[in-house]
């Protein structure tokens, strides 16, 4: 007899599962334009490289590559007033943003393939249009090491990456928080941040002003993974559209070295695929982001490989035996 997991905890907080869109999209950003560190602008060659499109076609998925988005190159200059580069990341955003919407008004799933993780912003913002036009409710997780709910009067780098949480709940500059037409684009309520361990004091105190939903490490050391995503999950019903933002930076560097900001312990291999299947046992995950992968400081392409096993796993792939 084979001892396996099986998904009854999911299946029976989900009875109605919805089959998961089987026409997918991806779409690369390759730009660090809001980030501290150069070389997330390769982060789409390298899925790609890792064969991320052949894999989920073996899956039975549809798989549209649009290629790569064409935005300004990164100027590498010193923060103005509190931004580095803000109008280059207004406008990489507005496209992502126009990019994400299109698939998802065509029925697609869109991928985005980044890229650093300011681009969660037009993504996301994407998303909430297109969820307050289909009457759908939204859920997000955001799956990261850092809480990205900086402002610039809390982070002296001016680095907007560290700012969309922020942004996309209303607390940015105007050109950011506009993008998608609502201000602000999201409730904080609607996000559940998970693998959390490297926040600035000022931005903890303003993230716990906001009630932002947080499930560090320290929460999952205690409770552990299942416990963790049970939570993250609950209260969905067949009318939410849930929407996966994955930073690398997420996992513990040990795994995943390619990024530009790592911070030692994160979750494991096994505590990665454990929170990825469980998502996968929903069968509402609509939209999803893949963002910080760093080629330059990767190691014969290794992050790449293991961020597009942990997406393997988002649509359906199983470490376990499972009847």
């Amino acid at each position: 007899m084979i001892h396996g997991a099986t998904a009854s905890t999911i299946a029976a907080t989900f009875p109605e599962q919805p089959t998961m869109v089987k026409q997918v999209t991806l779409i690369g950003a390759p730009t660090d334009i809001g980030a501290g560190a150069r070389g997330a602008s390769m982060g789409p060659e390298a899925l790609r490289v890792a064969n991320l499109g052949p894999i989920l076609e073996s899956h039975g998925l549809e798989v549209l590559d649009r290629g790569n988005l064409n935005g300004p190159p990164n100027p590498w200059q010193a923060p103005v007033g509190g931004y580095r580069h803000l109008q280059e990341v207004v406008t990489w955003n507005q496209l992502v943003h126009d990019a994400v919407y299109a698939e998802l008004q065509g029925g697609r799933m869109p991928i985005l393939l980044g890229g650093d993780h300011c681009l969660g912003l037009g993504s996301i913002s994407a998303v909430a249009r297109h969820c307050r036009e289909a009457g759908k409710k939204l859920r997000i997780l955001w799956l990261d090491a850092h809480a990205d709910f900086n402002t610039h009067e809390l982070t002296p780098s001016g680095n907007i990456h560290g700012m969309p949480v922020a942004c996309l709940c209303g607390h940015g500059p105007k050109e950011l928080i506009e993008i998608g037409g609502q201000v602000p684009a999201i409730n904080p309520t609607w996000i559940r941040q998970i693998g959390i361990r490297s926040v600035d004091a000022g931005e903890m105190r303003f993230v716990h002003e906001v009630g932002l939903e947080v499930f560090d490490m320290r929460y999952i050391d205690e409770m552990g993974m299942r416990h963790t995503m049970e939570l993250a999950l609950a209260t969905m019903d067949a009318q939410t559209h849930l929407h996966v933002s994955f930073d690398v930076d997420f996992l513990d560097p040990d795994v995943a070295p390619g990024v530009g900001t790592t911070v030692p312990g994160g979750p494991t291999y096994r505590e990665a695929q454990l929170c990825m299947e469980m998502i996968a046992d929903t069968g509402r995950m609509a939209s999803l982001d893949v963002m910080e992968l760093n080629p330059a400081l990767d190691v014969r392409n290794k992050t790449a490989q293991i961020a597009v096993d942990l997406i393997e796993s988002l649509f359906g792939k199983s470490t376990l035996m499972r009847k």
